[in-house]
């Protein structure tokens, strides 16, 4: 692969690729195109965007790669979308969850790609525990020895990808429980504002009667008075809900895709005009 990692970066995300199906041109996937394949004229764009994962997956392995194999065999091959949520990019404190998986519990998957370094891991972890009650690091199987030396001893899963792009069975630590960290004020700020004036209102009864600008600390004034072990399920249950069942087609759509259809916040990537632009020769 040629030196356009940054262009990979910006090629696999919503923005990027929702323009690309909608108007069939980018200047970044053409850009991409004729840097790395010959003769890209004699394929269609599914046929192309495949190889270009392909690239990727042998020079390239960057977050989208990760998150990607995770919502693949996780929620697609462990769990499922009828059952299962999944969320990405969800702020806790100072740190972004890259990856969240809600069913009858929730881990955190911390991603640590090829790319990356441990600098902020321990202080990201810290944060999620705030927030969440399982997390896991999911880290190239070269950093296995590092990470066990971190977190041999206490409740952080570790999850690795094997050269073969799968989640080793064999260089891997499930994540126990912990919830002695729990923050309700972090919890709070999780939930949108329907969000919490449902769980307020589900457990009270009531809503705070509080003028608008006070609305937000009145109603976490009462949310902080829910016992942990009854406010954990509630904020969950809450979560989960956020992804609808629209995702079904999931299984449909490519492979290298499938995490960007997910999280779409355009229908998850309308599925004709998806498979439109993917039996589309490339060029015309």
């Amino acid at each position: 692969m040629k030196n356009s990692s940054q262009l990979f970066n910006k090629l696999f995300t919503q923005k990027v690729f929702g323009e690309l199906v909608n108007k069939r041109t980018h200047p970044i996937f053409h850009e991409i195109v004729e840097d790395n394949l010959d003769n890209p004229n004699l394929h269609s764009n599914g046929e192309i965007v495949s190889t270009l994962y392909t690239l990727m997956a042998k020079s390239y392995r960057n977050e989208y790669f990760y998150q990607n194999t995770l919502l693949n065999s996780l929620l697609l091959g462990k769990h499922s979308v009828r059952t299962t949520t999944a969320l990405s990019q969800v702020p806790i404190g100072k740190a972004v969850a890259d990856f969240l998986l809600i069913n009858g519990k929730a881990v955190v998957y911390e991603i640590k790609s090829d790319l990356d370094n441990f600098d902020r891991l321990e202080s990201q972890i810290q944060a999620y525990y705030q927030a969440f009650d399982h997390v896991c690091v999911v880290a190239p199987e070269s950093s296995f020895p590092k990470l066990q030396a971190m977190f041999s001893e206490g409740p952080v899963g570790i999850y690795t990808l094997t050269k073969r792009n799968t989640i080793s069975a064999t260089y891997k630590k499930e994540p126990i429980v912990d919830r002695s960290k729990l923050s309700h004020q972090s919890l709070f700020k999780l939930l949108r504002k329907r969000e919490y004036e449902h769980i307020v209102y589900s457990y009270y009864s009531f809503l705070p009667k509080a003028t608008p600008v006070f609305w937000y600390e009145a109603c976490e004034s009462l949310f902080s008075k829910i016992p942990m072990d009854q406010a954990y399920p509630m904020v969950l249950n809450t979560l989960k809900q956020r992804v609808s069942a629209k995702q079904e087609h999931l299984i449909d759509v490519p492979y290298p895709l499938r995490s960007l259809a997910y999280f779409s916040k355009e229908s998850g990537a309308n599925p004709a005009s998806l498979q439109s632009f993917l039996t589309q020769q490339y060029g015309r």
